[in-house]
């Protein structure tokens, strides 16, 4: 191809370019004023519809009631709603004595927090050794542990035996034997 070719064909490229530049502007001319004045009555015709707003209902206070009863987390209030189930026959003599004692501290604890680190043999009774809350504490037989009315049946070297009060699936108050091991090498 030759310089004179090439010539001539980057002009006609250029002449095309701008016909087709004065074509897009002679269609874009005239019919944005049309646009502007169509839109302009669309929005002199067009009323947005404002809903009333209803005033609000007024505030009636209510006297508080609940400071004459017990508190909702308070023990005498699972007391009271016991005694009522014992006296309907739904409580079982199991759990009536056990609401009846004097609860013990390690009671507090559950049995999978309390560890037996120990045992001590005071006078020929045996008294074991268990550490709840980074406290150790003395247990014998007949001393309270767990959170399951759990009552100490018997130590030995390597164990602490408890019988304890549970509800089984049907809602009945049933007797099981726990067990608590000798935790060895835990001097923390």
């Amino acid at each position: 191809m030759t310089s004179r070719a090439h010539s001539l064909r980057c002009v006609w490229g250029g002449l095309g370019v701008a016909v087709a530049s004065l074509a897009l502007l002679g269609c874009s001319g005239g019919h944005d004023e049309d646009l502007a004045q169509w839109m302009a009555q669309q929005r002199a015709s067009v009323r947005p519809k404002v809903l009333d707003i209803q005033p609000p209902a007024a505030y009636q206070p209510q006297p508080y009631e609940g400071a004459s009863g017990p508190t909702p987390f308070s023990e005498e209030r699972l007391i009271r709603m016991l005694r009522s189930d014992a006296a309907s026959g739904a409580l079982s003599r199991l759990i009536e004595s056990e609401m009846r004692r004097h609860r013990e501290p390690l009671e507090d604890f559950p049995l999978d927090a309390i560890a037996m680190v120990g045992l001590l043999d005071m006078g020929g009774r045996r008294v074991a050794l268990v550490r709840a809350n980074g406290l150790l504490y003395q247990v014998a037989t007949g001393h309270y542990l767990g959170q399951n009315y759990g009552r100490v049946t018997a130590i030995s070297d390597h164990h602490i035996t408890l019988r304890e009060v549970v509800q089984d699936a049907a809602g009945e108050w049933v007797e099981r034997t726990a067990t608590l091991q000798l935790q060895e090498g835990t001097g923390q």
